[in-house]
């Protein structure tokens, strides 16, 4: 097995894609989501939470759906459409263009419950049986 160098590791292109049919925008159209970096998916964790001024955490939880969208749309070139700033006028957008959009992007970046079932299968225990080492 190859052990990866830096340079190994920022050449790899890991940034998945997937087309996302958008009927209720149009007849024919799509939109790209893209698996978020790890600076984006910070970002989206952290927008979730709000701290008050005694570090009190609590759910922030309004737009969520459509934060997850404009962290995750890109333009063929692979570039955000949306900033941070834009997510209110994508939450004033069809609830069902979202939801389809947003469903993709939970998929394709491993959030939801879905998410947590495959999580826990990959860390199950192999069945236990005699070992081979000495």
């Amino acid at each position: 097995m190859k052990t990866l160098s830096k340079e190994d590791i920022l050449a790899v292109a890991d940034l998945k894609t997937e087309a996302v049919p958008v009927p209720e925008w149009g007849e024919d159209v799509q939109v790209i989501v893209r698996t978020m970096t790890g600076a984006d998916r910070d970002a989206f964790e952290q927008s979730l939470v709000n701290v008050d001024a005694e570090g009190k955490r609590t759910p922030a939880l309004e737009n969520m759906k459509a934060k997850l969208v404009a962290i995750t749309v890109v333009d063929e070139a692979g570039n955000r459409m949306f900033a941070a700033d834009e997510v209110g006028h994508l939450a004033g957008k069809s609830a069902a263009a979202i939801n389809r959009i947003f469903s993709a992007a939970a998929r394709l970046n491993g959030i939801g419950p879905a998410a947590e079932v495959a999580a826990a299968k990959n860390s199950e225990p192999a069945p236990s049986g005699p070992s081979t080492s000495a």
